[in-house]
């Protein structure tokens, strides 16, 4: 028998997405978890003309990220603005590590961030570093020696679309995350595979926290630790395409922590 999708048509899920056909999917918190090509496919159909712009996703992603460290390590709980180091790649997980750094600035935290390959040929992320400038924000290429000062470090190095090895200067650098503060995984732990998760071999980071973006994707079965969801703005005709379970948002919230 098919089953139901989320408007209880019974349509299979071969018949709306090509690539089900021949496996069963992943189930998780949210419901079906993403492959990489469908994780692809979401944002292309968000970004569809009319609809999202890269900056409004980027932006919302950020905020989200924000919101994940604040909730996560509130700012209350400590007397002065806790240092949060974000560690940016050239792509859009960095972009939305840079956006994160900005919200968490107005937050009342005093980030850092580590920006080693900065993409200075799209207007968008050059606004973002601009933007951090304006705020006195230190953007820099090199980890510091010392990161025990910072409360939490925010691996926004690589997405969804990261596949291979992990070259330099990015192996050193979660080389050294493996073994520092707290870390929260923007989407997909860096040099982790979208799909199968942490690498058989090599240096592995493994996140104490994690924030998936619209929905989560197949590695976070292999995650253990605080998962949260940010993407308040996914549509029903997505939801409903992809098989989601969406947990409702608390209040004004713009992440939802998700059980273990």
């Amino acid at each position: 028998s098919h089953r139901p999708t989320a408007s209880g048509t019974g349509t299979s899920p071969g018949a709306r997405c090509p690539w089900f056909r021949g496996r069963e999917p992943m189930e998780g918190a949210c419901g079906r978890l993403l492959n990489q090509k469908e994780a692809i496919a979401v944002d292309e159909e968000l970004m569809a003309s009319p609809g999202f712009s890269v900056d409004q996703l980027m932006e919302l992603a950020g905020l989200s990220v924000a919101c994940a460290v604040a909730t996560a390590f509130p700012r209350e709980q400590y007397s002065t603005n806790p240092a949060v180091l974000l560690v940016c790649g050239p792509g859009n997980n960095g972009g939305d590590g840079l956006v994160a750094a900005r919200h968490l600035y107005h937050f009342g935290y005093a980030p850092h961030v580590i920006y080693p390959k900065a993409n200075q040929k799209s207007q968008l992320f050059v606004n973002l570093t601009t933007q951090l400038a304006q705020l006195s924000v230190p953007v820099e290429a090199a980890l510091p020696e010392n990161l025990e000062r910072y409360c939490v470090v925010v691996d926004a190095i690589f997405g969804f679309s990261f596949s291979g090895a992990v070259r330099a200067p990015f192996d050193e650098i979660i080389r050294r995350l493996s073994s520092g503060p707290p870390v929260l995984s923007v989407d997909i732990p860096s040099g982790w595979d979208v799909e199968q998760g942490p690498p058989a071999e090599g240096v592995t980071l493994q996140p104490g926290f994690l924030i998936s973006l619209t929905a989560p994707k197949m590695c976070a079965a292999h995650f253990k630790g605080r998962h949260f969801l940010g993407g308040r703005f996914v549509p029903p005709g997505i939801v409903e395409k992809y098989q989601l379970k969406l947990p409702i948002y608390p209040g004004i919230s713009q992440v939802v922590e998700l059980p273990n």
